[in-house]
């Protein structure tokens, strides 16, 4: 049983406190999903104009799902948060499976397609064109979003990271990070 129950402002406060404490005890690069990168991610997107502008008539949550990879020290499904409106992002978090699945669009990958997407080597919406990604979601409104989401990709391979399928201690650092999430919060 969790410590925090998602949805409330306990659960919002004890996350955004645990998150930020990792970001402040973290140096770069970070390791790509830990929440010490998320939070990077969130404020970087949070301030960056072209994606304000790019996303001006976009509304809605967006879940990037990452599938099981022990290799990468997921154990388990990963998803990573995303409210999006209008040019701003509310937040991005790591949340428990049942808020994953529950947002406007899930887009469900392995851990090398999303390694791929950051490396610019797989282009989103193609991926979910080539059956490479699954989307939940209405695919021609993501389509028509496509400036913005060429803007997150690119905001989201800015920042200094390693990848935990690179090395033992990164993929351990991941699971030992994703256990705890699951014990506090879902």
């Amino acid at each position: 049983m969790a410590e925090y129950q998602y949805g409330t402002d306990e659960w919002v406060k004890a996350y955004e406190e645990w998150a930020q404490a990792r970001l402040d005890a973290a140096s770069e690069p970070y390791i790509m999903g830990t929440p010490e990168w998320v939070l990077t991610y969130q404020r970087i997107i949070q301030n960056d104009a072209e994606y304000k502008e790019a996303a001006k008539t976009w509304e809605g949550t967006v879940v990037i799902h990452i599938l099981p990879e022990p290799s990468a020290g997921m154990d388990d499904d990963v998803y990573l948060f995303m409210d999006l409106w209008h040019g701003d992002c509310r937040f991005v978090r790591i949340v428990p499976k049942e808020v994953g699945e529950s947002a406007d669009y899930v887009i469900t990958g392995e851990f090398s397609r999303w390694k791929a997407v950051m490396a610019k080597e797989l282009d989103t919406i193609k991926g979910m064109m080539q059956g490479k990604l699954k989307l939940k979601g209405d695919l021609p409104t993501i389509v028509r979003a496509v400036k913005a989401s060429a803007r997150l990709v690119d905001l989201s391979a800015s920042i200094p990271c390693v990848f935990s399928d690179e090395s033992a201690e990164a993929a351990e650092e991941v699971r030992k990070v994703l256990a705890e999430f699951r014990q506090k919060f879902g």
